[in-house]
């Protein structure tokens, strides 16, 4: 007969998991620990006011820079806005054909574009009437679900509009 022994083996082994799952959590914690110690390390230890002055001008100094940059840039941006003649075409959600929307007196009209020599005679009449601002083309998926554009169709339209700065806008991909 098997007789069992007379120690057991897990008296042993539950506290040593007990330890090493210990010194595992402490190990994770280290980073954060660490951090904090370089955080306070960083801050200046001494009071001395012309210290502290001259850390206050420097804050400053880097903020006022910072609102020139912010406001250089918006400047900037104001003016690509004002170079820009963006002319909108859309995707027709039940056939997927391309059209733009022209003002024909007080009615809207729909206006095809059936092929890349359309297209080409578009683009010619948006740079003309845009002058000195550059001509964008931004192409409007369907606002709802639908089978349209196919693959094709977007290809095609890709090809059509590749000489010129185009962007399309699919409400329903993934960003």
């Amino acid at each position: 007969m098997i007789q069992l022994p007379k120690r057991s083996v897990t008296r042993f082994f539950i506290p040593l998991i007990d330890v090493l799952i210990l010194l595992f959590c402490i190990f994770l914690l280290l980073p954060f620990v660490s951090k904090a110690d370089d955080t306070n390390s960083a801050t200046p230890n001494n009071t001395d006011p012309a210290a502290l002055a001259k850390r206050v001008k420097d804050l400053e100094d880097q903020m006022k820079l910072r609102d020139e940059e912010l406001q250089r840039l918006m400047e900037e941006r104001a003016k690509i806005a004002e170079r820009t003649n963006v002319r909108v075409l859309e995707i027709d959600a039940d056939s997927g054909e391309l059209y733009y929307t022209t003002q024909d007196g007080l009615k809207p009209q729909r206006v095809r574009v059936e092929n890349a020599g359309k297209a080409l005679e578009l683009i010619q009449r948006t740079k003309q009437t845009a002058e000195d601002k550059q001509a964008y083309f931004l192409i409007l998926y369907p606002r709802t679900r639908s089978r349209y554009p196919t693959e094709s169709q977007v290809r095609t339209y890709e090809q059509w509009f590749k000489a010129v700065p185009h962007q399309f806008d699919n409400p329903f991909a993934a960003r």
